[in-house]
């Protein structure tokens, strides 16, 4: 089981914008220049995670892309669900196997993972890469 670059790539976006969540619309080519990604793809990713409720498009010249909901609300599950469609999908099980061992392992597998993937909010992975980084510590006086 994979997660393609559809969910990975969102994902990264996602975390960008958690990451500047209060400081207004962020421009795409920010999230391209800061996470790595063309930007090309970060538009053709943007229209599934609008679908899915995920991003609001802000239009004007100081426009770009927020969070349409708090970052503490959204998870990496959500994220990957919107990008690539259910975990589940895509795994049909192969004619004569439904119920076997082995297709359990593989629902466990998918578990595992939706466990996984739900675990975390944005708001955690943006506070864990803040201190991976450094950043979001200033003081001044």
């Amino acid at each position: 089981m994979k997660v393609s670059t559809k969910g990975r790539y969102g994902l990264r976006i996602m975390l960008e914008l958690a990451l500047q969540h209060g400081s207004g619309p962020v421009l795409v080519s920010t999230i391209a220049d800061k996470q790595a990604l063309p930007g090309k793809y970060i538009h053709v990713l943007v229209g599934g995670l609008k679908a899915a409720g995920l991003v609001r498009a802000v239009r004007g010249p100081n426009g770009g892309l927020v969070l349409a909901r708090d970052p503490g609300h959204i998870t990496p599950l959500d994220v990957v669900t919107a990008l690539e469609g259910r975990l589940e999908d895509g795994q049909e099980p192969v004619e004569g196997q439904e119920g076997t061992v082995a297709s359990e392992v593989w629902a466990d597998l998918t578990r595992a993972m939706a466990t996984s993937l739900s675990r975390r909010t944005l708001a955690d992975l943006a506070d864990q890469e803040r201190v991976r980084t450094g950043s979001g510590f200033g003081y001044s006086i």
